[in-house]
């Protein structure tokens, strides 16, 4: 279990979700500090305190390339490039200003985050890992997520330029592309609050999963926290370059 120790790791989108499920096996792991960022700040810093190692909290957008200019990366070892919005709707109808709200916290806040994680593991000289979340969207193509769906398929071939440009100085590049997965992120989605108000959540994921998921249910976080600590520990120290589907088989 301990596989992070002595570890400084960066997390976005850290308050909630996957980050949260992450941070929590991290420090779980042995990690000696865990740098946390996230746009809700006072969610943020409730969880941060609960957590078992040394914290540094960092509030902000991830696209602000000003909050990024400002961190301090001292001691990285790892990152998860996590943070990410939820959207829908059908090409025809996505205003251009829906399509860059999109894009600026998917895909630029993935660049800027993984910019200033490669340029942290090149300061410190010994290597690293680093994992992108995607998602299964940005694998197979289904109607009414275009930006959402472009943003994530750029995101794991992002992750596979950096795992070339990395790899000379022992930085591996990983990502990750759940299916469903229990969080927050489906609140953003029209259709899933439509059900969700009428059935109740654990109701409304029931019947998503059961309608689209060969396993039947969707993942829980702490299942992907799990997933992104193996990219992420030595147990994977050959693999670079590679997107791991974790989506209960709805891409089959």
């Amino acid at each position: 279990m301990n596989d992070f120790l002595n570890a400084t790791i960066l997390i976005t989108g850290a308050a909630s979700g996957i980050g949260a499920a992450a941070a929590a096996r991290l420090a779980a792991g042995g990690a000696k500090k865990l740098i946390l960022v996230d746009r809700d700040e006072d969610r943020l810093r409730d969880f941060a305190s609960s957590l078992p190692c040394e914290q540094r909290v960092i509030a902000g957008d991830v696209a602000d390339e000003q909050l990024w200019a400002g961190a301090d990366l001292t001691g990285l070892t790892h990152a998860l490039v996590n943070a990410g919005i939820a959207a829908s709707g059908p090409i025809a109808e996505t205003p251009l200003a829906e399509w860059r709200r999109v894009m600026s916290v998917n895909l630029d806040g993935a660049f800027l985050t993984l910019q200033a994680s490669m340029r942290a593991l090149l300061r410190g000289g010994r290597g690293g890992a680093v994992v992108l979340t995607a998602s299964v969207a940005g694998v197979k193509a289904e109607p009414g997520i275009a930006a959402y769906a472009a943003s994530k398929a750029a995101v794991i071939q992002l992750a596979r330029v950096a795992a070339k440009e990395g790899a000379p100085s022992r930085i591996r590049v990983n990502a990750i592309a759940p299916g469903g997965v229990e969080t927050r992120i489906w609140t953003e989605v029209p259709m899933f609050k439509e059900m969700a108000e009428k059935m109740g959540e654990a109701s409304a994921y029931k019947a998503m999963a059961s309608a689209a998921t060969p396993l039947g249910r969707f993942a829980k976080p702490g299942e992907i926290a799990e997933q992104i600590a193996f990219l992420l520990s030595e147990h994977t120290g050959f693999v670079t370059g590679t997107c791991l589907v974790s989506d209960g088989g709805y891409s089959l």
